[in-house]
C-alpha cells in the first residue's frame, strides 16, 4: 500500500437498502472529479463465498467483472461512477474470509495459537482492505449490512482498528442512516438516526459525515439536533433526498458540500470539482426528446433489482439518443398463454435477458418469433442468443423439436449444449465460463456498426453454448454468425440480415456500460427501437 492512499468507511444504519452504495459511488465519483484517483470496495457479511448461487429474488443480479469474480450489484454501481475498472479483490464476503482463515489454522500458518475472530479474522479483513489501496489516493469501502446486525461485526471492528493503525488523517467514517418522515405527526424524526450512531459509538466508531436518507429537505433545526445528539459537527449533517435518478445524487450530495466535509476529514487539498459531465448528464434527462418503450421479456420481472445493469444500459443509450427509455418488463409466462400481439403490440423493442433455469423459455421464444416476424427490433443476451437460435431451429429450419440441453436433456436437436469444458462439473460456485473474453466480429454486421471492430472483449457467466453441429444447418436459413471466438469454435455473436436489427450476443454486454460511454449494442439497438417507434402502423 502506498502511504499517501486514505480510506473513507461507508457504514449504514436503522434500515437496509438505504441507498449506501450509490452513496459510496457518489462519494467516489466527486472525489474522482477533483482529480484523486479513486477505487471502491464493498465487504458483505454473508457466509455465502459468493452471490453467484444465491437467488436473483433475495440479492439481485450478479455483477462479474473482467477477471471472472461473480460479485454484489453494488460493483455494477461503483463501475458506473468512476473510472476505475474493478476486480475480484473490490468485493469480498464474510464467506471467503473465513475460508482463508481456516486454510490457513489447517496448513499451521498460525503456529497452533489458538484461532479467533480478533486478530485473525479482522487481521484478515484488513489484509484485504488494504491489498485494494495500491496506486490509489482514495479506496472507498462500503459495509454491508445493517449496524447492529451480528453478522457485521468483525467487518466494523475491523475498519475501528484501521483509523488506529493508519491514523485519524487518513480514515473517514460515512454513516448512512433513515430520517424518516411520520405523517401523524406532521414532523420529521432523528430518533432512528441517534439510536443508528449508539450503536456504532458503542463499538467504537465516531461517524465523522451523517448522511441522511428522508423525502424531504432537513431544515437547519433538524441538523442541529441530529448533530447534538450524534457528535457530530452540524456540517457535517448531510441531507440526502430521495432522487429520481441514481446519477443526480452526486449533484445532490455535492450541493449538500459533502466532498467538502471528507477531504477536510482526511487532510486533503484538492482543486474545485468539474461536475459539467454530470450536469450535462441530468440536462439530457431532465429535456428528452422523445420516449421509447422497450419490452424486458424475463422471469425475474417481479423485482429488478435482478436486471440492475440491463435497466442502467438501457437508460444510457437512451440518454445518448436524447430519449427516454420506459421499461416494460414483461413476464415471460404470460407469453405462453396469452397472445403476443396484445402483450407486445406496444413495445418499440424487445429485449430478452439472460437467465438460469426452464420456466418461461417457451414464453421467450414466442417473445422472439414476434419480434423476426413483425420486424420489431429484438436483443438477445446470453439465454435471449441461446433462445433465438431455438426459435430459429424450430420455426425456420423445420428441427421441430430443437431446444438446449439444460432444459431437455433428451432433445433430438440440441441446439445449445453443454460447453465441454463443464461436462462433469457437479460444483455450481465460480464453474461457469467467467469474465472477459475476446471476440472477433464479422465486416457488413449490425455487430461492427456498433463496435467499429474486428476484435473485442466482453464479459461472460454461462455454461451452455452455441452446438456447432447445426452451424451450418443454421446458417442456411438467414441465422448469420458474426461474432465468435478467435479461434472461430465459439458462436457469440448471431444476427438476421431479414431483419432492421435483430442480434444476440452470449456475453453480457450490459455490465460494461456508462452513463458517459453507453455500450454499442445497446446504443443501436436503442436507436433502432426509436426508429422503429417513428415508422407508421402497418395496417
Amino acid at each position: 500500500m502506498q502511504n499517501q492512499s486514505k480510506f473513507i468507511f461507508v457504514t449504514g444504519g436503522v434500515v437496509s437498502s438505504l441507498g449506501k452504495g450509490i452513496a459510496a459511488s457518489s462519494i467516489g465519483a466527486l472525489l474522482e472529479s477533483r482529480n484523486l484517483t479513486v477505487t471502491i470496495q464493498k465487504l458483505d457479511p454473508y457466509l455465502n463465498v459468493d452471490p453467484g448461487t444465491m437467488n436473483p429474488f433475495q440479492h439481485g443480479e450478479v455483477f462479474v467483472t473482467d477477471d471472472g469474480a461473480e460479485t454484489d450489484l453494488d460493483l455494477g454501481h461503483y463501475e458506473r461512477f468512476v473510472t476505475c475498472p474493478l476486480s475480484r479483490r473490490n468485493n469480498y464476503t464474510s464467506g471467503q474470509i473465513y475460508d482463508d482463515v481456516l486454510s490457513r489454522e489447517r496448513r499451521g500458518d498460525y503456529l497452533g495459537n489458538t484461532v479467533q475472530v480478533i486478530p485473525h479474522v479482522t487481521d484478515a479483513i484488513k489484509e484485504r482492505i488494504l491489498g485494494v489501496a495500491d496506486g490509489f489516493d482514495i479506496v472507498v469501502c462500503e459495509i454491508g449490512g445493517t449496524v447492529g446486525d451480528i453478522e457485521s461485526q468483525p467487518f466494523l471492528e475491523a475498519i475501528r482498528q484501521l483509523r488506529y493503525d493508519l491514523g485519524p488523517e487518513n480514515v473517514c467514517y460515512v454513516h448512512v442512516t433513515l430520517v424518516p418522515f411520520i405523517g401523524a405527526a406532521d414532523e420529521l424524526k432523528t430518533k432512528p438516526t441517534q439510536h443508528s450512531v449508539r450503536e456504532l459509538r458503542a463499538i467504537g466508531i465516531q461517524p465523522d459525515v451523517i448522511v441522511c436518507r428522508c423525502d424531504r429537505e432537513l431544515d437547519a433545526d433538524i441538523k442541529r439536533k441530529i448533530s447534538l445528539f450524534c457528535n457530530v459537527a452540524v456540517e457535517n449533517v448531510v441531507t440526502a433526498m430521495d432522487a429520481d435518478s441514481i446519477y443526480r445524487v452526486p449533484l445532490l450530495l455535492a450541493d449538500e458540500g459533502i466532498d467538502e466535509r471528507v477531504i477536510k476529514c482526511l487532510n486533503i487539498w484538492t482543486g474545485a470539482p468539474k461536475l459539467d459531465p454530470w450536469r450535462d448528464l441530468m440536462r439530457r434527462y431532465d429535456n428528452p426528446e422523445g420516449e421509447v418503450t422497450i419490452g424486458v421479456v424475463g422471469k425475474y420481472v417481479d423485482l429488478t433489482e435482478s436486471y440492475k445493469s440491463l435497466h442502467e444500459a438501457l437508460l444510457h443509450a437512451g440518454l445518448h439518443h436524447s430519449h427516454r427509455v420506459s421499461v416494460e418488463y414483461i413476464d415471460a409466462e404470460s407469453l405462453e398463454t396469452g397472445p403476443a400481439a396484445d402483450i407486445l403490440g406496444n413495445v418499440d423493442g424487445i429485449l430478452v435477458p439472460g437467465g438460469f433455469g426452464s420456466r418461461g423459455v417457451e414464453g421467450k421464444i414466442r417473445a422472439i418469433q414476434y419480434a423476426r416476424e413483425h420486424k420489431v427490433p429484438f436483443f438477445g443476451i446470453c439465454l435471449g442468443m441461446q433462445t433465438a437460435v431455438i426459435e430459429s431451429a424450430r420455426n425456420l429450419a423445420g428441427l421441430d423439436d430443437a431446444h438446449s440441453t439444460e432444459f431437455d436433456q433428451d432433445s433430438p436437436h440440441p441446439v445449445i449444449d453443454l460447453m465441454e469444458h463443464q461436462r462433469g462439473v457437479e460444483s455450481k460456485g465460480g464453474t461457469m465460463r467467467l469474465g472477459a473474453y475476446p471476440c472477433t466480429v464479422a465486416n457488413a454486421s449490425h455487430a461492427h456498426d456498433a463496435y467499429e471492430a474486428i476484435e473485442i472483449s466482453e464479459r461472460h457467466r454461462h455454461r451452455f453454448e452455441f452446438n456447432n453441429d447445426y452451424r451450418d444447418q443454421l446458417e442456411a436459413i438467414g441465422l448469420h454468425i458474426t461474432g465468435t471466438s478467435p479461434d472461430n469454435l465459439l458462436v457469440e455473436i448471431v444476427e438476421r440480415k431479414d431483419h432492421p436489427w435483430f442480434l444476440g450476443c452470449q456475453f453480457h454486454p450490459e455490465f460494461k456500460s456508462r452513463p458517459f460511454d453507453p455500450h454499442p449494442l445497446f446504443r443501436d439497438f436503442v436507436g433502432a427501437s426509436i426508429t422503429h417507434a417513428h415508422q407508421p402502423a402497418l395496417i
